[in-house]
């Protein structure tokens, strides 16, 4: 174990955790690559601005680009519908900037499948809530905060299982998905299968 890179070089895949505490804007996603499965963080962030705005950076393929604005305006809807327009929260982003970012802003990344978590990243920012520790997410989100199913299930368990985080979200129609994967991957792992966007902040 003491000399291991000494045969065969330096790692090649680092941990992928970056944060070792949880903050408010910041989710946790889960996707899929032609390298397997691997975890990615959206984090958001807001300025106090007169007229509100959003926008997006970290390389984001038009669909991707795309499900960042579902998951904004779908955001934006829920918080009026459950403060009735009247207080802080409802106004959230009329009166800031908003920016979300998914890191490494040199990997281009593109999808529907980050839905989810970046509706989360910017549900937590709003409320100043931080979402529940090592826990990851997958599932495409509508305008309407229903939650569809993805691909990739078993690399993206696998991902999850690798960096360490075992409560895991995924679309309600993925759960069979799951079920056929093999019990080695399945051993420990928490699943919660979601319908609408209400049920991802009961787990979350």
């Amino acid at each position: 174990k003491n000399n291991l890179e000494k045969y065969l070089g330096n790692p090649v895949f680092t941990t992928e955790k970056l944060y070792t505490r949880q903050i408010p804007g910041v989710s946790l996603g889960l996707a899929w690559t032609s390298m397997g499965g691997t975890t990615m963080y959206v984090e958001a962030s807001s300025v106090k601005s007169n007229q509100g705005g959003f926008k997006q950076t970290g390389q984001l393929g038009k669909v991707m680009q795309e499900s960042s604005e579902i998951a904004y305006s779908y955001v934006r809807s829920l918080l009026c519908e459950k403060n009735n327009g009247n207080d802080g929260l409802a106004n959230y982003f009329k009166e800031n900037f908003i920016h979300l970012h998914v890191p490494a802003g040199a990997t281009p990344k593109d999808g529907p499948s980050a839905g989810i978590t970046m509706a989360l990243a910017l549900y937590s920012l709003a409320t100043n809530k931080s979402t529940k520790k090592d826990l990851a997410m997958t599932g495409e989100l509508t305008l309407t905060g229903k939650v569809l199913p993805i691909g990739g299930v078993r690399e993206k368990t696998i991902a999850a299982r690798r960096v360490g985080v075992f409560n895991l979200i995924f679309p309600k129609d993925n759960k069979k998905d799951f079920d056929e994967l093999p019990d080695y991957l399945k051993k420990g792992i928490k699943p919660s299968f979601v319908d609408y966007f209400d049920d991802v902040l009961r787990v979350a």
